[in-house]
């Protein structure tokens, strides 16, 4: 339905039509209005393109816009951008509302094949994996945290892995050079500059039960401080690609401007299908664009940037991967590595919520017009917020061995619980059985209450990305083998002990804070809190925070799990 406005309106008229609006659903209500009051939204339309270019960029999210907009920078050089998706809308940018688009046209709306060990809350057992089908990719649907990788992480990749040019002092000043930090507080420390193309700040609008967060993390002995700084293990409320209250994507930090440029032409809704090779020499790329079959050839460079399900996807595709799996296809294999193995994520049990006597949560049935129009006008308000995250904490189990600034295990704070929003967003895009979640949210359906999500930073499970058959338009069958290591068991449990100490800390107290009073089931014959027991929560309510990584690997020529070498070429 479109909707035309006549003007002038009346207040009285304007406030009853947007109550009208509103009553039909937040999101719709949302849609229009942003239509109404904020500019038009870039377009990406293009329909023609040439036959050849010097670099194809295949993938427009996180990291390929990014690419295209650098490499596009050299007027001499002309780039094509291909992205399978459309383009987002200034809906995408409120950030509250991270959740809501899952499952929508912006999302490859992918699922894990059942889990063995993992994942026995959820519908079949099945990890729902949002991946942006957009142009900004994911970074147009994730929840906005802007955290750095620990610096012994990267000095891993170069002195263990065997990828020169990857150590922390080699990669920090890229970081540096992308960011645009204005919290002042933050920039006094040294480790953080102005004048990037991202904008990263704090959400405007908080809740009290942020800084209880940061607070009880002091009570555990963690620091309160910049996590991107000089320490990472410490606590702080997040940091954010936004500005103004609205999110930035990669899109709008290196599109929006780069789009203008004659040397570079963007193509959306164009899928790609498969590499063009002469040999092992790629030439170009076979896509589809509006239902026809299209070629195009790159001179110097074809650019695989679509992400850690469809780059390993498009590989085999082509013949590049596993040579009995793509033989069982009918694929001619062209080269023989070990594509879409070595899959791994960071994963966190999702269960620990607590119940406060205070009206302060950030619940559904509270975000009504009032604080829709404060975000429309003022940019504040709950809606600001990162997808309801209002802290982040960094931790060390027993099980870190490591004696300095490497932790083990993070927490996300959120001032809600799977059951704040009435049960219509979270426990759908989590995918949580309606079995689970009556038997343990339907209590505490739009209650106040704050959650507690630990999450594994180094996993050892690991699992693959598989081809479901020789059609492009199959999705690849992906299994992460969630916790199928006891290590990784072991340390989520010990950072749940941690989570649960800090919902019982002091500056939680004046809250009335309170364990949510639930038995997960098949968790029955544990008694509550008890190792087994936590270790059964995990199991069963496991969630992933959508950083798959590790399917096309890169390490040294000399490995044989390695796929790509430091230059981030097939080996």
């Amino acid at each position: 339905m479109f909707l035309l406005l006549p003007l002038p309106i009346t207040f009285l008229k304007w406030s009853l039509l947007l109550k009208t609006l509103l009553k039909a659903g937040l999101l719709p209500f949302l849609a229009w209005i942003l239509l109404y009051v904020e500019r038009e939204a870039p377009s990406f339309a293009r329909i023609s393109f040439d036959p050849e270019y010097d670099y194809v960029v295949v993938g427009g999210g996180s990291a390929g816009a990014v690419l295209a907009a650098r490499l596009s920078e050299d007027p001499l050089m002309r780039v094509l951008l291909l992205e399978a998706g459309g383009s987002p809308s200034a809906l995408h940018d409120v950030p509250l509302l991270a959740a809501e688009f899952q499952k929508t046209r912006v999302d490859w709306q992918y699922k894990t094949v059942p889990q063995d060990a993992a994942c026995f809350g959820l519908n079949n057992r099945q990890s729902v994996w949002p991946r942006g089908k957009v142009l900004g990719g994911s970074s147009v649907l994730n929840y906005m945290l802007y955290v750095r990788g620990n610096r012994k992480d990267y000095d891993q990749w170069d002195t263990g892995l065997g990828c020169a040019g990857w150590s922390w002092k080699e990669v920090f000043p890229y970081f540096l050079k992308s960011e645009n930090n204005r919290d002042p507080d933050i920039l006094a420390g040294g480790y953080h500059v102005t004048g990037g193309p991202v904008t990263v700040e704090r959400a405007p609008f908080r809740t009290p039960l942020g800084e209880a967060f940061v607070a009880a993390g002091e009570t555990l002995g963690y620091p309160r401080g910049d996590y991107n700084g000089h320490l990472q293990t410490r606590f702080d409320v997040p940091q954010g690609t936004v500005q103004n209250g609205k999110r930035v994507s990669t899109s709008k930090a290196f599109l929006h401007t780069a789009r203008y440029r004659p040397n570079l032409h963007i193509l959306t809704n164009a899928k790609v299908l498969k590499l063009l090779l002469e040999g092992r020499h790629c030439i170009g790329v076979l896509f589809r664009l509006r239902g026809r079959l299209r070629t195009v050839h790159a001179n110097r460079e074809v650019i695989l940037s679509a992400g850690s399900i469809n780059s390993p996807q498009i590989l085999m595709l082509s013949g590049i991967g596993p040579a009995q799996h793509l033989r069982s296809l009918g694929i001619p294999v062209v080269m023989d590595l070990p594509v879409g193995r070595n899959l791994h994520d960071h994963i966190g049990a999702a269960g620990l919520s607590f119940q406060i006597n205070q009206t302060l949560s950030v619940v559904r049935k509270r975000v009504g017009l009032d604080k829709v129009i404060q975000y429309i006008f003022a940019k504040d308000g709950p809606l600001t917020l990162l997808g309801g995250v209002e802290g982040v904490g960094f931790l060390k189990t027993k099980y870190n061995n490591d004696t300095g600034d490497w932790p083990d295990a993070e927490i996300h704070f959120i001032s809600s619980s799977p059951a704040g929003d009435g049960g219509s967003t979270i426990k759908k895009v989590m995918g949580i059985s309606d079995k689970f979640f009556e038997r343990v949210y339907r209590p505490y359906l739009n209650l106040d209450s704050f959650t507690l999500y630990p999450v594994l930073l180094r996993p050892r499970s690991r699992g693959y990305v598989k081809l479901r058959s020789s059609d492009p338009d199959d999705p690849p069958l992906i299994n992460p083998r969630y916790l199928t290591k006891n290590e990784d068991v072991l340390t989520l449990v010990e950072a749940m002990k941690q989570c649960f100490a800090i919902g019982m800390s002091e500056p939680f107290k004046k809250f009335g804070a309170r364990p949510f009073s639930m038995i997960f089931p098949g968790c029955e014959i544990y008694p509550v809190r008890s190792d087994k027991y936590l270790a059964c929560l995990a199991r069963t309510y496991t969630a992933t925070i959508y950083h798959p990584v590790g399917t096309c690997k890169m390490g040294s020529p000399q490995d044989p799990s390695t796929v790509v070498d430091p230059l981030l070429r097939a080996s």
